[in-house]
C-alpha cells in the first residue's frame, strides 16, 4: 500500500535504522488496511434475511418498501460498494459523491458523481442539490442509508443564497490558512450551507435514516464529521462569527458571507436544526471507524513483532511543528534513559494538527511535524518516526507524510537543505523530496485523521 516502501527502508543508513524503518513501514501499511472503509462496513454491518445489524441496533428491512443510499466523503464510495454486496437486490439505488481524482467505485445500483476536494466548485453545488432533491422525494416507506466520511463538507456544498460557491470557498481557505481546527472550520461551513448542519435530515421525508460514519474528527462529534448533514447542530451563527474573529479573518471574508452570518446571529435567518427537532427522531448514526481504530491497529502490529507499544493519545491537536518537537523529545528521552518506555519499544499518537501558513511553500502538517522531530532525534541510532494523513494526502501535496531517523538532518545538510529556512516558508515538501523520505500511498479512499508512530530499537 506504500508505493515507495523499499526506498523508505533503504534510506536507513545502518542496520538498526533500516530495521526500525522496516517495522515503521509495516505498521503504517497494516494501519491503513485496518481502516479501509469497505473492510469496516463488511466487518461491522451484517444482514440476516430481513434484519440488518449495526452495532447492537437491528433494522427490520421488511418494514420498508425500498432502501436508498445518499452518501458523501473520501470513504463513501468504498462504503457503498460494501453496502451493495450486503443488501443485494433490497437496495433500490441512490447517489454517492466522491472526490475528483479518486478511482470511481464499481457500483451496480448506486450512482457516483465527483466533486473537487478541498476547494468546492459548481460541480459540488450540483452534487449537493441533486442529493437534496433525491431525499426530498422519499417517503415513510423508504429507508435512507447515509455513508458519510471526512471530505463530505467540501463535496456537498450548497451555499445559502445569495452566497456563491467561490465566496464560500474563500471563507474556508482563510480559516485553513489561519490554522483553524476542523471543528472550527466546519462550524462556519454549516452556517453558510443549505445541506450541512442537519439540513439534509431536515430535507428528507424518509421513514428512517441510518447513518454509517467514518470519522475524521478528533472527538468524533457527529455534528462535525462532514459538517453533520444528518445530525443536530450544537453550534450557532454567533459561534461562527466568533471563530472568524478569533483568527482575525472576519474583516477579510466576502461581504455576502458576513451579511448571512450577521443576519443569522440576529435571528433573521433560521438556525441550523438542533437537538429536539422532530426530523432527528428517525435518525440513528454509527461510527464504524475513527482515529482510535487506526492507533489500535498500529499497536497490534508492532506488538505482534515483539515491540512493546503504547498509544499515548488519539486526540492530539495543535500546531504540527509543536507536536513534532514533542515526539522527538520523547524519543530522545527513551533512547537515552529508557524512560518512560524501555527499548525496544514504540509509541503511537493520533489526532489532527494544524499549520498556520506564513510562507509560500508546499507542504502539509505531517511533513512539517517530521521536520521538527528530525531536529530532536539527530544522531540517535535505531530510531525512526513517521507521520501520515490516513487519506494519503498531506496538505497541498501528493504525499501522505514523511519518515525521519537519526541521520535525517545530516543527510539533508549534505544536500544543502536548510531546515529552518524551509520550515519558515512552510516548504516541508522541498525538504523531504530530495531525501526521498516522503510516504507515498496515493489516495487511500479513507480518512481517520493522522497517525504518528515512533520505533526505537
Amino acid at each position: 500500500m506504500i508505493l515507495n516502501r523499499g526506498q523508505l527502508i533503504e534510506n536507513g543508513l545502518d542496520r538498526p535504522a533500516a530495521r526500525a524503518r522496516r517495522l515503521l513501514v509495516g505498521a503504517l501499511e497494516f494501519t491503513l488496511a485496518s481502516v479501509d472503509p469497505h473492510r469496516l462496513i463488511s466487518q461491522l454491518v451484517r444482514r440476516r434475511g430481513e434484519k440488518l445489524f449495526v452495532d447492537r441496533e437491528v433494522t427490520r428491512l421488511d418494514r420498508y418498501g425500498s432502501i436508498c443510499v445518499a452518501g458523501a466523503g473520501k470513504a463513501s464510495g468504498a462504503m457503498v460498494g460494501a453496502l451493495e454486496q450486503i443488501l443485494g437486490d433490497r437496495l433500490q439505488g441512490g447517489l454517492v459523491v466522491i472526490p475528483s481524482g479518486q478511482e470511481p467505485p464499481r457500483l451496480g445500483r448506486v450512482r457516483s458523481v465527483v466533486a473537487p476536494h478541498p476547494t468546492p466548485d459548481e460541480s459540488s453545488v450540483r452534487a449537493a442539490r441533486e442529493l437534496v432533491d433525491m431525499v426530498r422525494e422519499l417517503g415513510d416507506q423508504n429507508l435512507l442509508i447515509c455513508p458519510i466520511s471526512g471530505g463530505g463538507s467540501a463535496l456537498l456544498s450548497l451555499p445559502v443564497q445569495p452566497l456563491t460557491i467561490a465566496d464560500k470557498g474563500r471563507v474556508a481557505q482563510l480559516l485553513m490558512n489561519a490554522g483553524a481546527t476542523i471543528v472550527e472550520l466546519n462550524t462556519v461551513r454549516k452556517h453558510l450551507s443549505a445541506v450541512k448542519g442537519g439540513w439534509l435530515a431536515k430535507h428528507s421525508s424518509a421513514g428512517r435514516i441510518l447513518g454509517l460514519l467514518v470519522s475524521d474528527v478528533v472527538g468524533d462529534r457527529l455534528d462535525t464529521i462532514a459538517s453533520g448533514p444528518i445530525s443536530p447542530d450544537s453550534t450557532s451563527f454567533s459561534d461562527a462569527i466568533g471563530i472568524l474573529k478569533k483568527f482575525n479573518v472576519w474583516d477579510s471574508i466576502p461581504s455576502t458571507a458576513a451579511d448571512i452570518l450577521r443576519k443569522g446571529a440576529q435571528g433573521g435567518i433560521p438556525e441550523t436544526p438542533k437537538a429536539g427537532d422532530a426530523c432527528f427522531q428517525k435518525v440513528s448514526c454509527h461510527i464504524l471507524g475513527n482515529n482510535r481504530t487506526a492507533c489500535v491497529s498500529a499497536q497490534r502490529y508492532l506488538r505482534s513483532k515483539g515491540i512493546n507499544t503504547k498509544i499515548l493519545s488519539s486526540s492530539v491537536t495543535g500546531e504540527a511543528r509543536h507536536l513534532g518537537s514533542l515526539v522527538g523529545s520523547l524519543a530522545r528521552e527513551i533512547a537515552t534513559l529508557d524512560e518512560p518506555l524501555r527499548k525496544p519499544c514504540a509509541f503511537v499518537i493520533g489526532g489532527e494538527t494544524t499549520v498556520t501558513v506564513t510562507g509560500p511553500g508546499r507542504g502539509g502538517r505531517n511533513q512539517e511535524c517530521m521536520m521538527t522531530c528530525a531536529r530532536e532525534i539527530r544522531n540517535l541510532r535505531g530510531v525512526a518516526v513517521a507521520s501520515i494523513g490516513t487519506d494519503g494526502i498531506d496538505g497541498t501535496t501528493d504525499a501522505a507524510g514523511a519518515v525521519v531517523d537519526g541521520m535525517t538532518l545530516s543527510r539533508s545538510e549534505s544536500l544543502g537543505l536548510e531546515l529552518d529556512e524551509l520550515l519558515a516558508r512552510n516548504n516541508s515538501y522541498s525538504f523531504f523530496e530530495p531525501l526521498k523520505d516522503l510516504v507515498m500511498t496515493g489516495r487511500t479512499n479513507t480518512n481517520v485523521n493522522d497517525v504518528t508512530i515512533a520505533v526505537l530499537l
